[in-house]
C-alpha cells in the first residue's frame, strides 16, 4: 500500500511538471514565464521571412567597435546586405565557423555585402586575441551589456551563440541562423538576398 501511494504520489509530481513545462514555453524562440531557456521556433534553427514584403526593418544597432572603441552603426552600411554574428572566445562552435563566415566574406564582399560581429558575454583582450589570431577582417561590436544583442533581438530569436541574422540591403531581416554555419550553408543565402532588385 505504501508502494503504491509513493508511486501515485510521484506521478502526481511528473504530471504536474510536464504541465507547467507546457505552460512555460511560448512561440518564440525564449520560454515565457520568467526563465531564459532556448526554444527553437518551430523546433526549426534556420529561420527564412519571404516574401522580402513581409520582412521587418531591423533599425539601427549600434555599439562601440572590439578593436578600437570606435562607434558602430547599422546605419554605416546604408544600402548593403549585411551578415550580423553573435559571437564569443569563449564559444567552441565559433571557433569552427569563424574561418567559414569569413570565407563568404571574401567571396561576397563585391557584391555589396558586409558582415558585422556581436561579442557577447566575453572578456575584451581574449575577444581581441580571437579576432586578431583568425584574421577576421570585418568589424564586431563589443557587446558585454548585451545592449545590441537586445536591440537586435526585438521580435528575433538571438538567445543562442552562435548565431547569425542576414539583413537585407533596406535592413530588414531576411534569415536567422540558430547553429554554427559552414560556408555552404550561408553562401546561397547571402548571394541570393544579394541578388534581390
Amino acid at each position: 500500500m505504501l508502494i503504491r501511494l509513493r508511486v501515485r504520489a510521484l506521478c502526481a509530481i511528473l504530471l504536474g511538471a510536464l504541465i507547467a513545462a507546457g505552460c512555460s514555453t511560448g512561440r518564440d524562440a525564449v520560454a515565457q514565464g520568467g526563465t531564459f531557456e532556448f526554444v527553437s521556433p518551430g523546433g526549426k534553427t534556420d529561420l527564412v521571412y519571404e516574401p522580402p514584403q513581409t520582412r521587418s526593418s531591423m533599425g539601427d544597432l549600434t555599439g562601440a567597435a572590439l578593436m578600437n572603441d570606435r562607434p558602430i552603426h547599422l546605419s554605416d552600411f546604408a544600402g548593403k546586405v549585411v551578415v550580423v554574428n553573435i559571437w564569443g572566445s569563449w564559444c567552441a562552435p565559433c571557433r569552427t565557423e569563424t574561418p567559414e563566415l569569413e570565407k563568404v566574406f571574401d567571396e561576397t564582399e563585391p557584391f555589396g555585402v558586409a558582415f558585422l560581429g556581436i561579442d557577447v558575454r566575453d572578456d575584451r583582450s581574449a575577444a581581441r586575441d580571437f579576432v586578431t589570431d583568425r584574421k577576421v577582417r570585418y568589424p564586431s561590436i563589443f557587446d558585454l551589456p548585451m545592449r545590441s544583442l537586445i536591440a537586435l533581438g526585438r521580435g528575433y530569436p538571438t538567445s543562442v551563440v552562435p548565431t547569425t541574422v542576414v539583413l537585407d540591403r533596406k535592413h530588414r531581416v531576411a534569415a536567422v541562423f540558430l547553429r554554427a554555419l559552414l560556408a555552404e550553408d550561408l553562401r546561397p543565402v547571402v548571394r541570393r538576398i544579394a541578388a534581390e532588385p
